[in-house]
């Protein structure tokens, strides 16, 4: 993921920052509770395609 990408990146629903995940290739949103998949090298930012994170993920992220 491009790091200049990633700083222009922010979630559609929050309009909030954005949290790279490499291992799961993902963008995750830690307001909205959403990770964003990445397909190919491109981030798929539709809140449909997103995918929710658990509790436990929300609890990680707040470390």
């Amino acid at each position: 993921m491009d790091p200049k990408l990633l700083e222009m990146l922010v979630c559609p629903v929050t309009k909030g920052p954005l949290i790279y995940d490499r291992d799961k290739q993902e963008l995750i949103s830690r307001t909205a509770r959403l990770a964003y998949p990445i397909r190919d090298g491109i981030p798929v930012m539709l809140e449909d395609e997103a995918r929710k994170l658990t509790p436990e993920e929300c609890e990680e992220l707040q470390k």
